[in-house]
């Protein structure tokens, strides 16, 4: 389908970083989501911060699993290398790929329900071993490629496009990740990109587990009840020989308040985000005082955004391992493989 391709010119007034990219160096294929997903502005929040940091896309390692969020890393950095694992098993992979070759900048991109429903387990242990790498959660607490059902981010009491209420308690992301150890934990909003692309920038250049969960709306699965117009009701009133989708176009959610305020952003469904962005005296060094402001601000029915903790003294899985500097992946048969001498010392080490 070659309307999907991009065309390769550029104009040549378009600014470029020390490197001589610009920012359409840093683009992929076109997107497939639905117009208006949250999870494009990601993209293209990621897409901005690699080209502000002059990241040479070479270096770059973009891993998903499985969902509309893990289609994503298709449509940024194009020139990067990229694995798209099965149904939430990407942390382990990055991991594995972490191990081989540590010069790569490692981007894990998931979605709820890829990482906090299949993929918990993967997302917790990636966590605690401190791997050096971003993983970024494209939060919309649905499953948006099977019609919409609650994930397991859903707020208890939170209603699905049928009308359905979720009974089941919520797992925040951003306290799990504090639990397991993370030593650069934050939140945002897609549409708010003034706080979403310092946060990216700051996950990249910090060194260990750097864990960003982005709430991102969902526009195909938040009709408002009621409406004789919503696709459900046309559904539930129609006979029809076929089951067609069809997806409203909808506009991009945005926001932009200032630090320390709340901010109320509206649904396409009529329900209303409440968002608090973090103050300029908030001490993101201690994470026992970020976990419960957290549970604070969430008593009042806020989600807070922005830098919630970062260890500036952390330090990676290379680095709990104790591995050679030179990635493993270029280590030489002579170098794994040192001799029957140098195994009986390690064994003798090891009793």
């Amino acid at each position: 389908m070659t309307y999907l391709l991009k065309p390769k010119l550029h104009h040549p007034t378009l600014p470029a970083n020390r490197l001589g990219y610009t920012r359409r160096d840093y683009e992929g294929k076109i997107s497939t989501l639905c117009a208006g997903c949250g999870h494009d502005s990601i993209s293209a929040a990621i897409i901005q911060a690699c080209w502000e940091l002059a990241i040479e896309p070479h270096k770059v390692a973009k891993l998903s699993g499985i969902g509309c969020s893990s289609k994503t890393p298709d449509y940024f950095l194009g020139n990067s290398h990229g694995f798209n694992t099965v149904h939430g098993r990407m942390p382990s992979v990055l991991t594995g790929a972490n191990l081989a070759n540590r010069e790569l900048l490692y981007l894990g991109v998931s979605g709820d329900g890829d990482s906090a429903s299949i993929g918990f387990g993967q997302f917790a242990h990636s966590i605690r071993r401190g791997v050096n790498m971003v993983y970024v959660v494209e939060n919309n607490g649905v499953y948006g490629l099977t019609k919409g059902q609650f994930s397991a981010t859903a707020d208890k009491g939170s209603k699905s496009k049928r009308g359905v209420l979720n009974s089941e308690e919520s797992i925040d992301m951003v306290m799990v990740a504090l639990q397991l150890g993370a030593t650069f934990v934050a939140r945002s909003f897609s549409g708010d990109k003034a706080q979403l692309v310092p946060l990216i920038r700051a996950a990249i250049e910090h060194k260990g587990s750097a864990f960003l969960d982005v709430i991102s709306p969902c526009v195909a699965f938040n009709n408002h009840e009621g409406s004789t117009r919503s696709y459900d009701y046309v559904r539930e009133h129609n006979e029809a020989v076929n089951r067609i989708d069809f997806i409203k176009t909808r506009d991009a959610i945005t926001t932009d308040y200032a630090p320390g305020t709340v901010q109320d952003v509206p649904q396409h469904d009529g329900s209303v985000l409440r968002l608090r962005k973090v103050d300029a005296g908030y001490d993101a060094s201690n994470r026992v005082t970020a976990m419960n402001y957290l549970q604070q601000r969430a008593q009042q029915g806020e989600i807070v955004t922005g830098l919630l903790y970062v260890n500036a003294d952390s330090e990676d899985l290379h680095h709990h391992l104790n591995t050679v500097d030179i990635p493993l992946n270029q280590l030489n048969s002579k170098d794994l493989c040192p001799g029957l001498a140098v195994l009986e010392k390690v064994n003798a080490a090891m009793r």
